[in-house]
């Protein structure tokens, strides 16, 4: 085949022409730079491969990660990953060989993408986030996606979401949208986590979390700033005065044993600690300085691990909590919300409050209706704006009656695992009044926008919510903005993978400029 002919073949000398002269016209300083992007953008995008490979969570356990190619560039997400709660969420492939990662290891679900789904969507569009996730449910044909990997799929989806964006050169956050539905572009108020309890922490706290909510807060730049400012002060000032007799009994505990166990370099710490704290003195040389500051540090954190496990009531964390807030001066400006995650403690029909105290008495075993009087006191007593799963996940009777009595929102996380089926039948019977949606336990991009939709139908509020295994992928800050869902739950103000999301939400406010609009005061009824 000659030049000519090959040119004539694929129209090149037209296309070439139209470039030419589009960059006459838009005067180009660079026009090779503006020729090869105009022609760039003259090609359909479509994704030309997928990789995916394992990666460590923030748990320290694998999840997968995959990059997805057009000829736009590469788009890389990852499948965050929490403890499976039951038979209703989309099912999360793991290849339970305990001597690899105690059975956890995911290369199964690697095998899938890089096997099996990477040939399904090879040359596809991006921007047709439905029929790409139609076609990993149609290669999968199982209801839960158990023969793929929930993870495998929904790593891919999101992948395939930020190649969409990028083929119409918008941001994520506006694609969502534009899938969605949505033309309202609102900031979510943040669900910070400053108390954490329940199973997996260290405290006797029965309940999961107390959160804050800065809905006063006139940007989310504010909003930030109050979740920082209220979390620091909890936990370098109130909890040192709030225990002062626990933390007297302990520290005396702590100074024996660890004058026992290090000796003299202990004394030097304290030492140095002291007159450096209260005198403003270096009385000691270098090396023993350094010695007596390291052994002091050992002390300070053996303090922390003490004051970590002081927290034992529901009232008493919610006290720290509204000090934190007084603290900081922005009292009418947070409001509270609580995770009880009430499946975890549930006996039978009854709620063991106790469930974590090495020394039950019994007396904390409350019913479904000491447990309603319990949630009505502490909602007149403290500014509670939110509960989630305040009762068993099959307790469907107990929930209906809180949410009925119209206190606060009462928020589905297990009750409904972003289960279409679930949030259904809660629609139905009135059970709650809002969901907590996590993408992996439904697993794909177009199916977490389907149950929102679902939610918004009706006039329920919409968190959307981080796992305990995340990454530093950013994406649901994005997914928050596009579905208006006016509330995001994303963990602490601290850590990286938290700070990830809550700092992508700052990037886009500032993006929007003017534009902006912080969900505020009406944080339920943005969407």
């Amino acid at each position: 085949m000659s030049v000519q002919e090959y040119l004539d073949k694929h129209m090149l000398s037209r296309k070439i022409e139209d470039a030419v002269n589009a960059a006459v016209r838009a005067k180009s300083p660079d026009p090779v730079l503006f020729i090869s992007n105009h022609m760039r953008k003259a090609v359909p995008s479509v994704i030309t491969k997928i990789k995916a490979r394992q990666i460590l969570d923030s748990r320290g356990i694998p999840t997968v990660e995959v990059d997805l190619f057009t000829n736009k560039g590469m788009f890389r997400a990852s499948a965050p990953s929490g403890d499976p709660s039951g038979m209703y969420e989309a099912f999360e492939l793991r290849d339970g060989d305990k001597g690899i990662y105690l059975g956890n290891s995911v290369n199964r679900a690697v095998r899938n993408v890089n096997e099996r789904i990477s040939e399904a969507l090879i040359g596809m569009d991006p921007t047709l986030q439905s029929q790409i996730d139609q076609a990993m449910i149609d290669l999968d044909k199982t209801e839960k996606k158990s023969e793929l990997g929930a993870n495998a799929i929904l790593a891919v989806s999101i992948a395939a979401c930020k190649a969409g964006a990028a083929e119409k050169e918008v941001p994520l956050y506006k694609h969502i949208a534009e899938l969605s539905g949505k033309t309202n572009l609102t900031l979510p108020v943040p669900a910070f986590t400053v108390i954490s309890g329940g199973k997996h922490a260290g405290s006797n706290l029965a309940i999961q979390e107390i959160m804050i909510l800065p809905t006063g807060a006139s940007r989310f730049e504010e909003a930030l700033q109050m979740g920082s400012e209220t979390y620091h002060h909890l936990k370098d000032r109130l909890l040192l005065q709030k225990n002062g007799v626990l933390m007297d009994v302990m520290l005396v505990k702590m100074v024996v044993w660890l004058q026992i166990f290090l000796g003299k370099f202990f004394l030097y710490g304290v030492y140095c600690w002291y007159l450096y704290v209260f005198r403003q003195m270096h009385p000691l040389s270098l090396s023993q300085r350094c010695k007596g500051w390291c052994y002091a540090y050992i002390m300070l954190f053996f303090l922390c691990v003490c004051l970590h496990f002081s927290v034992s009531s529901i009232r008493e964390g919610l006290d720290f909590v509204k000090e934190a807030i007084n603290r900081t001066g922005y009292n009418e400006k947070i409001k509270i919300a609580i995770d009880v995650a009430a499946t975890d403690f549930c006996k039978g029909t009854k709620y063991d409050l106790d469930f974590k105290s090495p020394n039950k008495s019994g007396q904390n075993f409350k019913s479904g209706e000491d447990m309603i009087e319990m949630y009505k006191e502490l909602c007149a007593d403290y500014p509670i704006v939110s509960i989630e799963d305040p009762f068993d996940k099959e307790d469907w009777e107990h929930t209906k009656y809180i949410s009925g009595l119209g206190i606060c929102q009462v928020v589905g996380d297990d009750l409904l695992m972003s289960n279409p089926k679930r949030i259904e039948r809660a629609i139905h019977e009135s059970t709650c009044n809002a969901l907590l949606l996590k993408i992996n336990q439904i697993g794909t991009v177009t199916e977490a926008i389907e149950v929102v939709k679902l939610a918004n139908d009706a006039h329920w509020g919409v968190v959307i919510s981080h796992r305990s295994g995340e990454s530093e992928d950013s994406f649901i800050a994005d997914l928050s903005i596009g579905l208006a869902s006016g509330q995001i739950k994303a963990g602490a103000p601290c850590r990286g993978e938290r700070l990830a999301k809550y700092n992508q939400l700052l990037r886009i406010e500032e993006e929007l400029g003017d534009q902006a609009v912080y969900a505020g005061e009406d944080w339920r009824q943005s969407s």
